[in-house]
């Protein structure tokens, strides 16, 4: 496990620990205590690669996972003196004398089919975080994928020389996939970013003169909304993939235009390592579509009751191709409701497509909330806010302001309660043991009763109807 901000070591880290057999797997350095102790028990990893920074919570988090400490190691860009009794990581390295009669072991076609390479954390379409099985053929087939996307409809023959900004999180798919996985294949320079703010951001495009971004729908807002954009010359820029989240087609033209760049959509999601569909990179689309299928891919839509749907018809997007991960690790049931009876991946989106073969998102099944490109499960956020004592009862859904979805909790307060607690009381109760982008930023909202099925099932559809209205 590598717990980290990015850095230049973690393609390192990643690509040598996939490629010697083993399982990379990123954890958030947004996290708490609770939520990295998590991870550390249900990866079982076998060590920890730790940023000296993060060091304190991991530390705390180790100790109430009951992992040792002598398999944890100080991992940055500089070397670092031990930190109460942890090493650095560099301590553990052979002698570079040994690197020249290193050879790398060859895998067969089916090992790469079956070789777990990476751990990425998902929800899914419900439920908890899970750790999808992204095998070593499930990279080399999405990022081949999207390279060929991304250059169909190009003009032929040589192109100038791209600049790309790696300043998407090294922990999540959609990072690694483009700043270490393509940008390696491409030989194009990446310039990795430790955190993100938009001043800073907008200066790096503007300094190392990036052509070319991969992104998601919150850095367009910014882009579009925010009045520092006009302080920096992007006239490097020629082209910005947009995915991790649905993006409307006003923001999408609106970005086009005032910065004079194409806008591309890609939709994907961790299951299928990182994306499925893709608007070619030469087409200046205004439509809002996500594009067309990757090559050796297939997608169906079908309605509730599985049956496929026709053109212009809204169904769940189900997808089966060489870019489909395997599964999830240890949880043999979710994996089993993953897949339909012919393999194919439900999704959770519901899309719609013409006759040419091009997609639209038109809304989301799945209960997860998409929060600056990053996953919210609700059923986590439920859990935890179950331990609050003044809490009876609880559902938690998206609201949506300005283009972006906010966690809203829907809280039924115990009857003692109901004088002493506020709102705000539960909102900053959350923020002390959550990530940021898991904070309730839509707000708590007091009710009698959380809507639920005669089975006791919350009723997700009067939620968001809900929230629909409360935006409004």
């Amino acid at each position: 496990m590598v717990y980290s901000q990015n850095h230049i070591f973690i393609p390192v880290a990643y690509l040598g620990i996939a490629g010697s057999g083993l399982i990379f797997n990123g954890c958030n350095p947004a996290y708490g205590v609770e939520e990295t102790a998590y991870q550390i028990q249900n990866t079982t990893c076998k060590a920890i690669l730790v940023e000296p920074s993060l060091l304190p919570t991991l530390l705390r988090a180790a100790s109430k996972a009951n992992f040792p400490r002598d398999k944890i190691f100080l991992f940055s860009d500089t070397e670092s003196k031990p930190i109460n009794d942890i090493r650095d990581w560099r301590t553990f390295l052979p002698p570079t004398s040994t690197t020249a009669s290193w050879t790398w072991e060859k895998l067969s076609s089916t090992a790469s089919r079956n070789t777990i390479a990476a751990l990425n954390y998902s929800s899914g379409t419900t439920g908890l975080p899970k750790g999808v099985m992204i095998t070593h053929q499930n990279i080399i087939a999405n990022v081949e994928q999207s390279i060929y996307m991304r250059n169909l409809e190009q003009p032929s023959g040589p192109r100038p020389q791209e600049r790309w900004l790696g300043f998407l999180p090294l922990y999540h798919a959609y990072g690694q996939l483009w700043s270490i996985a393509a940008s390696a294949l491409t030989r194009t320079p990446c310039y990795l970013t430790r955190t993100f703010t938009f001043p800073s951001f907008l200066s790096h495009l503007s300094h190392h003169r990036i052509t070319h971004l991969q992104t998601a729908p919150p850095v367009l807002v910014m882009l579009a909304k925010r009045p520092e954009t006009s302080h920096y010359d992007l006239s490097s820029l020629k082209n910005i993939l947009c995915g991790a989240a649905p993006l409307s087609k006003g923001l999408q033209n609106e970005v086009s235009e005032k910065l004079g760049v194409k806008v591309v959509q890609t939709w994907g999601m961790t299951e299928v390592t990182c994306s499925g569909l893709h608007v070619p990179g030469g087409v200046d689309d205004r439509s809002g579509s996500v594009g067309y299928i990757d090559p050796n891919a297939c997608v169906k839509l079908v309605d509730d009751e599985g049956e496929e749907v026709g053109v212009g018809e809204p169904g769940e997007i189900l997808v089966k191709g060489p870019n489909v991960c395997l599964g999830y690790w240890r949880n043999e049931q979710a994996t089993r409701e993953a897949f339909d009876k012919e393999g194919f991946l439900r999704t959770g989106d519901v899309g719609v497509r013409d006759g040419a073969g091009w997609y639209w998102i038109v809304e989301r099944k799945k209960e997860l909330i998409k929060v600056r490109g990053f996953q919210v499960a609700p059923a986590e956020l439920e859990a935890l806010l179950l331990g609050h004592e003044g809490v009876g009862d609880v559902a938690v859904c998206a609201v949506v302001f300005e283009h972006e979805e906010h966690p809203r909790a829907y809280v039924a307060l115990k009857a003692e309660h109901k004088n002493s607690t506020s709102e705000r009381d539960i909102e900053q109760w959350v923020a002390e043991r959550v990530a940021k982008h898991k904070h309730l930023t839509g707000g708590v909202v007091f009710i009698d009763e959380v809507p639920k099925s005669p089975s006791g099932k919350i009723q997700r559809k009067v939620l968001r109807e809900w929230a629909a209205k409360d935006a409004e």
